[in-house]
This record gives structure tokens, sequence and C-alpha cells, in this order.
């Protein structure tokens, strides 16, 4: 690295862009997140009609949301190494036509294999959008802004979770569910050429691996990239810290599936509604709780990580996991459904559970956005792969988790799944308590590349 590089690297940095332009960014890659998002949540209120066009069971339609769940998993993983060793934008530009094509694909799918490995493809497309998304506000953002700026982004990209659900409904039953996925190969485009236009490289000067190449003297393949190991990422998980957040997310997340993915089996059959336009709007409620959720959250843990750094007099990374407890609500609104589902009828019913749908979303999000900007603080150098490892990990359980839910509810009922799931939440936030407490000896334990505390 060069003088000239390294004197930037530890002054101004973070001042490369001007505000106006870190607002440009922020809006391009939250443009990058709704992708993704838009194309994981559009598809659960169209299973029933997916499954009748198919001539098969909601139950197998619903493996599809786990192969997709997988697959992101996976192309996190790729997507965030390669941004580590090329940078954030090459790697988008790479990502979104994929994305498109697979798209196209699914909505050409006659039959469930080809749904299964289209959706998969398409996920693979997807998924890097949302760590190198939070590696992109790793980059241009100081310690007291970045979790304001996470929040704010998370908060916009959860309106996939709000919108996707709802558009996704409607055009499936005014249009087709096959029309959504021509929708979302149009968005990513879009997403695309913006991306190719205004879009940067953010990374911090000399920190990409081809940028270590070039210092060694190694030469880059001419005709090919380079062959990198994307599950190397996941060595980040043998830090106690990493790998907590990482479990604490993957059991706050179900809480989200567990409610959305058996919808129309539980709270719509219970309710009488099976039109997909309907299921979709349900699921609005939850969206727009999580999309308020975030922003606020990350102002929350932006407040405690300087009040403790005041009170301190130095930085403890783990402080800002104390945000994470406004959320300690969450387990009670995933109970409080089934008991409503179970014992209440008629219109109160359905407007108390939507209700809970509200307020699981503001939880999940106060819970989880915490954990998120931790990660990219104690890893800023490497955010977009520590953000990858930890999602990975999330989807890859929660994959399974959401292949187990509809089998679980037929066979236990949906009253002891989303006990099961209550306890699991609970489970999480004992982690996170122990991961403030211990944090410090923790990351000593295994150094992954912490910084000086």
């Amino acid at each position: 690295m060069t003088n000239e590089e390294t004197s930037l690297l530890h002054t101004d940095v973070y001042d490369r862009f001007s505000p106006q332009k870190k607002k440009l960014l922020s809006t391009i890659v939250i443009w990058g997140g709704l992708v993704a998002f838009f194309t994981a949540s559009t598809f659960v209120p169209s299973i029933p009609q997916i499954s009748r066009d198919l001539n098969t069971t909601g139950e197998v339609v619903g493996y599809a949301v786990s192969v997709y769940t997988f697959a992101a998993s996976v192309g996190g993983l790729v997507g965030s190494r390669y941004a580590k060793f090329y940078g954030r934008r090459p790697v988008y530009l790479c990502g979104f036509p994929l994305m498109v094509v697979a798209s196209l694909a699914v909505a050409r799918a006659s039959t469930v294999p080809q749904l299964l490995v289209w959706r998969g493809i398409q996920g693979i497309g997807a998924a890097p959008n949302y760590p190198l998304g939070a590696g992109v506000i790793g980059d241009i953002y100081r310690l007291e802004e970045r979790g304001t700026a996470l929040g704010t982004y998370f908060g916009f990209t959860f309106l996939g979770i709000a919108l996707g659900p709802s558009l996704g409904g409607i055009i499936a039953h005014y249009w087709s569910w096959r029309a959504i996925h021509y929708l979302l190969a149009c968005f990513g485009c879009a997403a695309f050429v913006f991306l190719f236009i205004l879009f940067p490289e953010t990374s911090h000067p000399g920190t990409r691996g081809m940028d270590e190449y070039a210092r060694s003297g190694k030469a880059l393949p001419k005709w090919r990239p380079c062959l990198l190991n994307p599950f190397s990422q996941l060595l980040l998980l043998r830090s106690p810290n990493i790998l907590a957040v990482a479990i604490s997310g993957a059991v706050t997340v179900i809480t989200d599936l567990a409610l959305l993915v058996p919808f129309a089996y539980t709270i719509g059959k219970r309710y009488g509604i099976d039109n997909e336009a309907l299921i979709g709007l349900c699921f609005l409620p939850l969206g727009i709780g999580n999309a308020l959720g975030a922003p606020l959250s990350g102002r929350l843990s932006d407040k405690v990580v300087i009040k403790y750094k005041e009170m301190r007099g130095y930085w403890y990374p783990e402080d800002r996991l104390r945000a994470a407890f406004f959320g300690a609500f969450l387990p009670f609104p995933i109970l409080a459904s089934a008991l409503i589902t179970k014992y209440v009828s008629g219109p109160i019913g359905l407007t108390l559970n939507l209700v809970c749908l509200f307020i699981s979303g503001i939880g999940c999000d106060l819970v989880m956005t915490p954990g998120g900007a931790y990660v990219v603080d104690v890893l800023q150098a490497n955010s977009a792969g520590a953000t990858a490892a930890v999602n990975s990990f999330r989807w890859m359980l929660t994959s399974f988790q959401t292949a187990m839910l509809l089998p679980m509810i037929n066979t236990y009922g949906h009253l002891v799944t989303n006990s099961v799931i209550s306890l699991l939440v609970v489970f999480g936030f004992m982690l996170t308590a122990l991961t403030i407490a211990y944090g410090k000896s923790m990351r000593a334990f295994v150094d992954v590349g912490y910084p000086a505390t």
C-alpha cells in the first residue's frame, strides 16, 4: 500500500464521498436490497396457485422457499468473497444479469423440478445484494453514524417484505404468478442500469484482494476470474461472538417466516381467506413493522454506542447489542397469534392476528438490526464477507426450519409449533446477553481480525 493510500485510509477514508453522494449510493444499494427481498417475498402468496398450476401440493411448492433460502446463503458467500477481492461494483454487475435470466426461467417453468432449479439460481443471483449493501454502508459511514445508516438501509430494504407479498398476491390473483417473475426481471434490469451508470467502487483504497496481488507482484488471470473459496468466509463463525449473533439472528428471522410461510394454511384457512391478493395484503402489517423497526433500532443502537462510549471512556463493541433488548417482547406475538387463531373466531380474531404480525415485524428488526451493525463494526475491513457469513448461516439454518414448518404444523398443530419458536427466540436473547457480558473474552478466544479496543 502506498503512503498516499495509507494516509487516505487512516484520515479521511469516510470523507471520500460528499453527504449527497453518500445518500445517492445508499439509495442505489437500497434498490439492490429491495430486488433481493422482492425476489424472496413475492413468491409466498402464490404458493396455492402454483401448486394448482403445476398439479402438486402446497407443501411441495413450499420447498421452493427452502431451496431459495439455501441457494441465497451460498450466493451471498460467493458474492461477498469476490467483492472482497475485486470490489463491490463488479459483483453487483455480475449478479443482476443472473437474477434476471433466472426470473425469466422461473416465469416459464412447467414442472416442479424446473421451478426448484431456477428458483435456486434466482436466489444465487439476487442474494449478494444484501451483504454487499451492508458492506457499502460500512465503507462510507463512520462508526457513530453507521447504526442509523444501516437501520435506514435495512428499513427500506425490508419494505420488500412489506410490499412484496402484497404485490405478489395481487399480481397472482389478477394476472398470474408467472407475471410476478417477469416484473422482477424488469425491476432487476432497471437496477442494473442505474448501478452501471452511477455506482463507483466504494471499497477502502488498497484493501481489495487484487490490490494485495498488485503489491506482491502476482499477475491476475487474463481470461478468467481468480478461483476463490467462498466458503472460507464461514471460518469467521469460529469466533463465538460472530456465531452467537448468527444463531440469534436465525432464531429471530424464523418468527417472520413462521407467520408468513404457512399463512394460507393456518390463519388464512381459519378465517376463510383463500384469495391470493387478500393473503398478500394480510402480510402488509408484518412488513410495515419490519420497515419501521429497522431504522428505529439503528438510531437506538447508535445512541447506546455513544452513551456507553462516553461512560466507559472507550469503545466496547458489544454495547451496540444492548439495543436488541428493546425487542424483548418478540416471543409474545408469535405465541399470541397461535392462541388467537385457535380460540378467537371472526373479524376480531383476524384483526388481532394482523396486530400480532405488525408487533412481530417491529420486534424482529429491533432485535436483528443491532446484530447486523455489530458485525460491520467489529469486522469493517471484511464487512460484506462477515455479513454474508452470518446471513448464510442464518439462511441455511432457516431453510431447514422453513421446510419443517408445514409438516410440524400438520403433525403437532399451530400452537405447539409457535410455542417452540417462541422458546427458540428466548434462547437467542440468552446468547445475546452472554455476548454482551463476555464479549472481550470471546473475541480473544478466536481473533478473526477484530480491531483493538
